[in-house]
Protein backbone atom coordinates (compact mmCIF):
# COMPACT_ATOMS: atom_id res chain seq x y z
CA UNK A 1 0.00 0.00 0.00
CA UNK A 2 0.52 3.84 -0.71
CA UNK A 3 1.92 5.85 2.33
CA UNK A 4 2.32 9.90 2.50
CA UNK A 5 2.87 12.18 5.49
CA UNK A 6 0.87 14.36 6.74
CA UNK A 7 2.79 16.77 8.33
CA UNK A 8 0.95 19.34 10.71
CA UNK A 9 2.16 22.25 13.62
CA UNK A 10 1.51 19.69 16.17
CA UNK A 11 3.45 17.11 14.42
CA UNK A 12 3.92 14.25 11.55
CA UNK A 13 1.22 11.32 10.91
CA UNK A 14 2.31 8.03 8.59
CA UNK A 15 -1.13 7.54 6.10
CA UNK A 16 -1.35 4.29 4.58
CA UNK A 17 -3.98 4.18 1.53
CA UNK A 18 -6.18 2.12 0.41
CA UNK A 19 -5.06 1.97 -3.02
CA UNK A 20 -6.87 -1.58 -3.86
CA UNK A 21 -10.40 -0.19 -1.98
CA UNK A 22 -10.28 3.49 -3.10
CA UNK A 23 -8.39 3.68 -6.12
CA UNK A 24 -9.39 7.00 -7.56
CA UNK A 25 -10.17 8.72 -3.82
CA UNK A 26 -6.59 7.97 -3.00
CA UNK A 27 -5.14 9.25 -6.59
CA UNK A 28 -7.03 12.52 -6.11
CA UNK A 29 -5.74 12.92 -2.31
CA UNK A 30 -2.47 12.08 -3.61
CA UNK A 31 -2.38 14.25 -6.68
CA UNK A 32 -3.36 17.33 -5.36
CA UNK A 33 -0.48 16.96 -2.12
CA UNK A 34 1.82 16.68 -5.13
CA UNK A 35 0.79 19.61 -6.33
CA UNK A 36 1.08 21.36 -2.80
CA UNK A 37 -2.65 21.78 -2.73
CA UNK A 38 -2.97 21.03 1.48
CA UNK A 39 0.19 23.61 2.07
CA UNK A 40 -1.39 26.07 5.01
CA UNK A 41 -4.91 24.42 4.76
CA UNK A 42 -6.31 24.42 8.41
CA UNK A 43 -8.22 21.75 10.32
CA UNK A 44 -11.65 24.32 9.83
CA UNK A 45 -14.36 21.46 11.87
CA UNK A 46 -12.97 19.58 15.05
CA UNK A 47 -15.37 17.77 16.73
CA UNK A 48 -14.15 16.01 19.96
CA UNK A 49 -14.95 12.20 19.57
CA UNK A 50 -15.59 12.46 15.98
CA UNK A 51 -13.34 13.55 13.61
CA UNK A 52 -11.27 16.98 12.81
CA UNK A 53 -11.93 17.61 9.49
CA UNK A 54 -9.72 20.09 6.83
CA UNK A 55 -8.38 20.35 2.48
CA UNK A 56 -10.86 23.29 2.20
CA UNK A 57 -8.57 25.80 0.32
CA UNK A 58 -10.87 28.85 1.59
CA UNK A 59 -8.93 27.75 4.94
CA UNK A 60 -6.05 29.01 4.33
CA UNK A 61 -4.18 32.44 5.44
CA UNK A 62 -5.28 35.54 3.69
CA UNK A 63 -8.23 32.94 1.41
CA UNK A 64 -11.88 35.27 0.80
CA UNK A 65 -14.17 32.47 0.80
CA UNK A 66 -15.58 30.36 4.24
CA UNK A 67 -13.69 27.62 5.43
CA UNK A 68 -15.31 24.67 4.73
CA UNK A 69 -17.06 25.47 1.81
CA UNK A 70 -14.03 24.97 -0.83
CA UNK A 71 -12.65 22.62 -3.42
CA UNK A 72 -9.98 22.12 -5.70
CA UNK A 73 -12.90 22.67 -8.64
CA UNK A 74 -14.18 19.33 -9.85
CA UNK A 75 -15.90 16.58 -8.08
CA UNK A 76 -15.25 12.72 -7.88
CA UNK A 77 -17.23 9.80 -7.36
CA UNK A 78 -17.48 8.05 -3.91
CA UNK A 79 -16.26 4.77 -3.98
CA UNK A 80 -18.08 2.56 -1.11
CA UNK A 81 -17.70 -1.05 -2.18
CA UNK A 82 -14.43 -1.74 -0.82
CA UNK A 83 -13.64 -4.35 2.16
CA UNK A 84 -12.34 -1.05 3.72
CA UNK A 85 -15.18 1.34 4.48
CA UNK A 86 -15.01 0.94 7.90
CA UNK A 87 -14.82 4.33 10.28
CA UNK A 88 -12.64 3.79 12.98
CA UNK A 89 -9.66 5.25 14.51
CA UNK A 90 -7.07 7.43 12.43
CA UNK A 91 -9.27 6.66 9.51
CA UNK A 92 -8.97 8.88 6.44
CA UNK A 93 -12.24 9.68 4.70
CA UNK A 94 -13.51 12.03 2.22
CA UNK A 95 -15.93 15.08 3.37
CA UNK A 96 -18.80 15.86 0.85
CA UNK A 97 -22.26 17.45 0.39
CA UNK A 98 -23.64 14.99 -0.90
CA UNK A 99 -22.95 11.69 -2.78
CA UNK A 100 -20.38 11.96 -5.51
CA UNK A 101 -19.59 15.97 -4.24
CA UNK A 102 -16.27 14.75 -2.82
CA UNK A 103 -13.22 16.95 -3.78
CA UNK A 104 -10.30 18.10 -1.88
CA UNK A 105 -11.49 18.26 2.11
CA UNK A 106 -11.23 15.13 4.04
CA UNK A 107 -11.12 13.93 7.62
CA UNK A 108 -9.86 11.93 9.98
CA UNK A 109 -11.61 9.96 12.76
CA UNK A 110 -11.28 10.17 16.49
CA UNK A 111 -12.74 6.62 17.06
CA UNK A 112 -15.41 3.99 16.46
CA UNK A 113 -17.57 6.02 18.57
CA UNK A 114 -19.63 7.87 16.91
CA UNK A 115 -19.03 7.28 13.08
CA UNK A 116 -20.54 3.79 12.12
CA UNK A 117 -23.02 5.95 10.52
CA UNK A 118 -20.81 7.11 7.99
CA UNK A 119 -19.71 3.48 7.11
CA UNK A 120 -20.74 3.49 3.03
CA UNK A 121 -21.74 6.79 2.81
CA UNK A 122 -18.23 8.45 2.52
CA UNK A 123 -15.28 6.84 1.04
CA UNK A 124 -12.59 5.44 3.34
CA UNK A 125 -9.10 5.51 1.56
CA UNK A 126 -6.63 5.44 4.08
CA UNK A 127 -5.85 5.18 7.90
CA UNK A 128 -3.12 6.36 10.18
CA UNK A 129 -0.40 4.21 11.02
CA UNK A 130 2.32 5.83 13.17
CA UNK A 131 1.35 9.04 15.73
CA UNK A 132 -1.96 8.57 15.82
CA UNK A 133 -2.78 10.22 19.31
CA UNK A 134 -1.92 13.47 17.12
CA UNK A 135 -5.35 12.90 15.65
CA UNK A 136 -6.75 13.99 19.65
CA UNK A 137 -4.21 16.96 20.13
CA UNK A 138 -5.72 18.99 16.57
CA UNK A 139 -7.39 21.76 17.41
CA UNK A 140 -9.17 24.01 14.86
CA UNK A 141 -7.70 26.03 13.12
CA UNK A 142 -4.19 24.35 13.79
CA UNK A 143 -2.46 23.19 10.13
CA UNK A 144 -1.33 21.11 7.72
CA UNK A 145 2.29 22.53 6.80
CA UNK A 146 2.33 19.79 3.99
CA UNK A 147 1.85 16.55 2.62
CA UNK A 148 4.43 14.45 1.29
CA UNK A 149 3.62 11.88 -0.49
CA UNK A 150 6.29 8.37 -0.41
CA UNK A 151 7.51 6.47 -3.27
CA UNK A 152 5.70 3.11 -3.65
Amino acid sequence: MSKAIIKTEKGDMTVEFYDVDAPNTVANFKKLASEGFYDGVAFHRVIPDFVIQGGCPNSKDGASGMAGTGGPGYKIDCELTGENQYHDRGVLSMAHAGRNTGGSQFFVCHSRTNTAHLDRNHTCFGKVIENVDLVDSIKQGDKILTIEVLAD
